[in-house]
């Protein structure tokens, strides 16, 4: 057989190609590239073995509210989302951060163990915005019937489950009524999961048992599940660096503040008006399905990212207005003479240079215009300019012309409505009140048209 050996690695080296790596000058890197083992390039992560022992101890040094005792079925569950499901686990870690504060600081205010947050990881993943199959929605998976009882109302635009403040201080008082009524914490985190019915049956099943593990035969297979698993993440939440889980890149909250408009708009049109982006906006307020917040809910605080409230509260008067002031069809009894927007048009424009610290709604509430008006004349794409960058802005303030007041034939000073005028707009234009307006005009609302005459004296 040696000799059969002798002939194939004869063969194997004739069959390679002289190249200049494998030249007749370079004899050993030949021979260690025939007995040189070829392996793929794999990334490993590294998994620490651990045993049933380990765990235990770890489980009986931790000093919580809810202390448990381990069995087999919470270890299972800890292999699970330590070794086999990895992914979910750093995905709740990279989310953990964004709601645990507000989690812990409801449970404090409501006088419950903290560790009660960590059922929101077996729920929903850390996600407000997750539906269940049956229809249960949000961080804590609220049917719209138990919702409704925690005043959490739904409708085509508007969805209170997916609020996590409110969802979070609902379902502190519901598992603390459950509480209440099985005076166990593990009996109640059965009970939130498949209904207060199905534990009573489950307690008169077992003999009348108290405990979860001594009705645990009799439970709703889902629920058997369901307490285990919330052990295991309070397990391995932890004892992270025990089983080599390092969050690279958590997601922190955006601070905010609640400012309410009273009116109903769409979040793009805030965005504009307030340079916000419109994806935090849409992050801070996961509640809001359409991006629209409707009539029905006019009085809903928005949440604000803090770093644009104060601009915001400086400027609500003109804001709020320019939210209400949507585009209107115009018929065309309704359109502005010729005459009169060729005036408007030929204004006297003025040359404006950006300042630090400048964006397009102060500039336009500074000289008594919109925001669309400003990107129109400049013929701007987005609301973004840049400090030293020259901006044309045709004054409300300038000569008659410029403006379209006038003076009627019984007396009294009368101004044509432009399109992009607001109530707030032309109050400032001439020294008036909003309400001294619709006082002056009999409106009963904000909503103006171009091409309407209003009296303004």
């Amino acid at each position: 057989m040696t000799w059969h050996r002798t002939i194939l690695s004869s063969l194997a080296v004739c069959l390679i190609p002289m190249t200049e790596v494998f030249s007749q000058e370079e004899p050993l890197e030949v021979a260690s590239a025939l007995n040189e083992e070829i392996l793929p390039n794999y990334h490993y992560e590294y998994i620490p073995d651990f045993t049933y022992k380990e765990v235990e101890q770890r489980i009986k040094s931790m000093k919580t509210d809810m202390p448990f005792e381990l069995n087999d079925r919470i270890f299972s569950f800890i292999q699970y989302f330590t070794v086999r499901n990895r992914e979910y686990t750093k995905m709740v870690l990279a989310r953990k951060d964004k709601f645990f504060p507000l989690f812990e600081s409801t449970m404090k205010k409501h006088e419950m163990p903290v560790e009660i947050q960590y059922l929101s990881i077996i729920e929903s993943g850390l996600d407000p915005q997750i539906r269940s199959r049956v229809g249960a929605m949000g961080l804590w998976q609220f049917m719209p019937a138990t919702g409704r009882m925690y005043g959490m109302y739904v409708n085509s635009d508007v969805d209170d489950r997916m609020d996590p403040e409110m969802s979070t201080d609902a379902a502190a008082k519901y598992l603390k009524s459950l509480y209440r009524m099985f005076g166990n914490w593990e009996v109640a985190l059965a009970a939130y999961n498949c209904g207060p019915g199905n534990v009573r049956k489950a307690i008169r099943r077992s003999g009348g048992k108290t405990t979860f593990w001594g009705i645990y035969n009799y439970l709703p297979r889902e629920t058997r599940g369901y307490v285990p698993q919330f052990q295991a993440m309070l397990y391995i939440l932890n004892h992270l660096e025990e089983h080599n889980f390092n969050l690279e890149e958590p997601t922190y909250p955006i601070e905010y503040e609640k400012i309410r408009f009273d009116r109903a708009f769409r979040m793009e049109k805030l965005a504009e008006l307030t340079d916000i982006c419109l994806k935090d906006l849409e992050e801070l307020n996961p509640s809001i399905k359409n991006r629209n917040i409707p009539e029905s809910n006019r009085s809903m605080a928005v949440r604000i990212p803090k770093n644009k409230s104060m601009f915001l509260k400086e400027n609500l008067a003109w804001i709020g207005d320019s939210l209400g002031n949507a585009p209107t069809l115009l018929l065309a009894s309704q359109v502005v003479p010729v005459n009169e927007a060729v005036a408007a048009v030929n204004r006297e424009a003025v040359t404006y240079r950006v300042r630090s610290g400048d964006v397009l709604g102060k500039i336009a509430s500074n000289h008594g215009v919109t925001v669309t008006q400003l990107k129109d004349w400049n013929h701007l794409n987005s609301n973004l300019i840049k400090v030293g960058q020259t901006l044309k802005i045709y004054s409300g303030n300038s000569s008659p012309s410029g403006t379209l007041a006038e003076n009627s034939s019984s007396g009294s000073k009368t101004y044509t409505v432009r399109p992009g005028d607001s109530l707030w707009i032309i109050s400032k234009k001439h020294s008036l009140t909003v309400e001294q307006i619709k006082r002056l005009n009999n409106l009963n609302s904000n909503n103006i048209k171009p091409g309407q005459k209003l009296i303004i004296g």
